[in-house]
Order: C-alpha cells, then structure tokens, then sequence
C-alpha cells in the first residue's frame, strides 16, 4: 500500500509555529517598520503584549542614543539594500531595562518582486555579554596583574622561541625594553657555551614532551653581566591540543646564592673553630698543670731573675690562651645550638656577686674603680645560676678590656615594672653608634674587622651574651655615644618571678 501524501503546510500552521516559539522574537514588519505581528517569544523578551505594540514603529525597542542617530531607519535601509542585515547592540524593553540583543532583519518581496515589509528575529544575548565581558575583565585583570610583577619575569614564546611578550619583572631582571626583545629568539639570555650546546632548544623540546621544563643556571643581562636564574617554562596547548607557544618565569637568585655560599662558608668555619678548641684543649691541659708547679716551686735567687720573670710571662700567655680556647668552644655551641639552659628560681644579687668575684683579677689588673649598686629587696628570676653568672662576667670582662688604665667601671641592679634590669657601664672610648647594631654578632668587635683588632679576644662574648640572655626570655641592649670618655652601657632585661 503505498503511503499516504503527506498534507500541505497551511499558512496558518506556519502562523502557529513562529507564535509557539518562546526563547526568539520573531515579527514582522511592515514597509515603514511598523509592527505587524507578534509572538510568544517578543512578549517574553520585551514586556509587551501585542495589543500593546502592533502598529507601533519598531524604534520603540532602541536606545534614546540610537533614535536620535537614526539607527533603527538604517538597519532596514541596509536590509533592503543586501537583502538582510544583522546587528548586535543594547534594545529597551518596555519597563525601561535593557538587554543586548542579536537581531536579523531579512528584507519580504512578494513574487511580483514587490516588496512588502520586513521580518525580523531577536535573541536575548544579556547573559552571554555578561559572562564575556567577566572573561574580559578577568583576562584584563590577569594582564595588568603579570605586566606590573616586579620580582619575577613573566614572557611568551611563540612555538619557535621568538619572544611574544614581556613584563616589567623582565625588563628589570634582563635589562631590555619590550621593544627591544619582542620577536628575538629567547637564547640571547643565555652564556654561549649554552648556546653552542644548544641547551635553550632542549628546554623547549622537554617542555613540549613533559609540559613543562625547570632549570637553574647562569642567564645573561642586557649589558652582558650574569645572573644565577631559577628558569620554569610550561608548554601552551589550546582545547584541541593544538601547541601554541611558551610562557617563561624566570626569577633572580643570585643574592640568594651568595647568601647560601655565606651561610655554608659560616658554618664550615664554626665547625673547624669548634674542632680547633677541642684540639686545642688537649695539650693545654698539661702545659697548665706545670706552668702552676712552677710557680709553685720556691723561687731560687732574685726576682729580677730573667727565669722568674719568663715563668710570669708564661702563666698569663697560657691564661690567655685557655681564654681563647674556650672562646671557640663557646663559638661551637652557639653555631650548633647545644647550649643548655637550666631553670630554677635565682637571686640575681648572688650572680652579681660571683661575676664580681670572677672578673676581680681584671679589674685589679687594670686598677680600675669597680662600683656595685644592687637593691636590698631581692630580685629572682627563673634561669640557670652559671649561665647568668657568664653573662655578668662577659660584660664586666669587656667593660675592664675597654676601660683605660684606672678607669671607672659601674654594675647596678634595679627592679623595673615587671622585670629586672641588670646594667653594666665604662668610661672607656665608647663604641661607634653606626656599630651599635652589630655588636652582638659573632666575632664582632667595634672600631674594626678581624685584622684590625686592637684588644685581644676573638669577640664571642657579646654575641654568647645575647644568646644565654634571649634563652632566658631576655633582651640585651647597648648604648653609646661613641665619644671617648663616656664610655658604653649594657643592660639586662630579665622577666621576674616569685617575689617575696
């Protein structure tokens, strides 16, 4: 049986089909741009119903702005000119919003040629516009953002390796304008026995295999100077996997490098310092132990016997010397952390007075005036007793080494707030105010380096002082006007506890 013609469409089925469809607006206009018809979709979209707006002239959807420039009679001159015309800008809706719209104006003629209006279709595109002004925002925010990074350099390579972009962090890592760099290959960064190796096309083939290459090396400036580069290039794909370049993040690592080499060189040296005095300590034990059976031994013939004065010189070189070494054993233990603190309530008055104890030999030797101002009221603080005895003692010791001959030498003892103070002060030459914030670095010494040291010892003590006071919870300051006479003035601040 054969199957059955199928109906003619009617007019008015085609009638029904544009006024069902609700997510486009589709009308017609007359030859003058009078609306004609109107569906479901046009009343959706623009707020008006069509006894609202049949008969009306289709401007009634455009911008004041763009009635006033006679966009609309262009859109169907140009449509009547080419047959269709399409356009996408703002259109008003009857409440006054708009909304940004797509529309296609296709010139009607009848079969005489005769032409007898226009139909139009609308989409509401509000929302696309939306999300693709968004990306364009964020991808101006992401520009501005890579273009205005001072620290690292931020560049494309386009496939090849010619140079597509550069930020400021480039410009001042490298030394180039982007003027001067943009399409050059990007090996001109690098030292020529890279080049001769062809190590910059590896880096691109490795990005390209493992989708992304990191490295760190010697780079090149603009002027030719090097520069110890952290290098981490990603290969670029589009959604179809399509390779499309390159980006490049180089950052300048040569300070940190020399930080490094600083910081390993440092700690090879405290560590040969600290095997230097355990080496040391071994043969000095018995030279110590007969230096002091010697003068022990009766004296034979008279004083001014050369023997007795060379016995004399010895006892204190050696006294020195021991000093030294356990100098650079206390070096050891303040690179390695192994200083221990013990805590337990201690009256500072009795440290203050075994330091006095200790250092009097000093004080004696350089007949310098020693003042001692301590409070009647006890003042303890929770620490170790011989940890804090060496704190006194170090400052009393520099205090006599930096005093002249008969010099005048104060430690006070005063309770402030919630803490102790604990000062120790010279009339002595003072120390360089420009040196006040260093003179607590290891083997520091004021007025000069290591070569041009005019007292003896090898400038722990301050350092160590710092050190044992920050473990007890402490701080340590210095204060000199660097004029001789007046001197300089160190102060203990230790938190207190359990007063009676």
């Amino acid at each position: 049986m054969p199957p059955a013609t199928p109906e003619p469409v009617k007019d008015s089925d085609f009638r029904l089909l544009v006024e069902a469809v609700a997510d486009y607006g589709i009308f017609m206009l007359d030859p003058e741009g009078c609306v004609r018809t109107w569906n479901r979709g046009l009343e959706r979209l623009k707020g008006y119903t069509a006894d609202e707006i049949i008969g009306r002239h289709f401007s009634v959807f455009y911008p004041e702005a763009r009635r006033a420039e006679r966009w609309p009679q262009q859109e169907l001159e140009f449509a009547l000119r080419d047959g269709s015309f399409e356009d996408e800008g703002w259109r008003v809706r009857k409440d006054g919003t708009h909304f940004w719209a797509n529309v296609v104006i296709t010139a009607l003629r009848g079969e005489d040629g005769r032409h007898r209006g226009f139909a139009k279709v609308t989409r509401d595109l509000t929302e696309r516009r939306v999300q693709e002004e968004l990306l364009r925002q964020s991808e101006e925010r992401f520009r501005l953002m890579v273009e205005g990074v001072r620290d690292y350099a931020i560049f494309m390579l386009d496939p090849d390796g010619r140079i597509a972009s550069w930020n400021l962090g480039a410009q001042i890592t490298k030394g180039y304008t982007a003027e001067e760099v943009i399409g050059r290959h990007f090996s001109i960064f690098y030292p020529k026995d890279k080049r001769d190796a062809r190590w910059p096309e590896h880096e691109l083939e490795c990005a390209v295999r493992d989708g992304r290459f990191e490295d760190v090396g010697w780079r090149l400036r603009k002027d030719g100077t090097r520069f110890w580069a952290n290098v981490v290039i990603t290969a670029l794909f589009d959604e179809k996997g399509r390779h499309r370049g390159f980006c490049k993040v180089t950052r300048d690592l040569t300070e940190a490098r020399r930080i490094d080499a600083l910081e390993e060189h440092s700690r090879q040296l405290t560590q040969f310092l600290a095997v230097l005095g355990h080496e040391l300590r071994n043969p000095l034990a018995p030279i110590v132990t007969t230096v002091e059976m010697m003068r022990m031994a009766p004296a034979a013939g008279d004083p001014a016997d050369p023997f007795v004065g060379a016995r004399e010189i010895l006892a204190r070189q050696v006294g020195q010397l021991c000093r030294l070494v356990d100098d650079l054993l206390d070096v050891g233990r303040i690179a390695s952390g192994k200083i221990h603190i013990e805590h337990e309530p201690v009256l500072l008055q009795d440290v203050v007075d075994q330091a006095v104890e200790a250092t009097a030999p000093h004080v004696e030797a350089g007949r310098h005036v020693l003042e001692v101002d301590l409070p009647e009221h006890p003042l303890r603080v929770d620490g170790d007793r011989a940890r804090l005895v060496q704190v006194v003692s170090n400052l009393l010791h520099n205090a006599t080494k930096f005093s002249p001959p008969g010099g005048r030498i104060r430690v006070w003892l005063a309770r402030a707030g919630g803490n102790a103070e604990l000062g120790v002060a010279d009339n002595g030459p003072g120390i360089p105010p420009e040196d006040l914030q260093y003179i607590f670095r290891l083997f520091a010494q004021a007025g000069g380096d290591m070569s041009q040291r005019t007292h003896d010892g090898l400038g722990v003590g301050l350092s160590l002082v710092h050190r044992l006071v920050s473990d007890h919870g402490g701080q340590v300051s210095a204060f000199s006007t660097g004029k001789p006479g007046e001197g300089a003035e160190f102060i203990v601040s230790l938190p207190l506890v359990g007063e009676d």
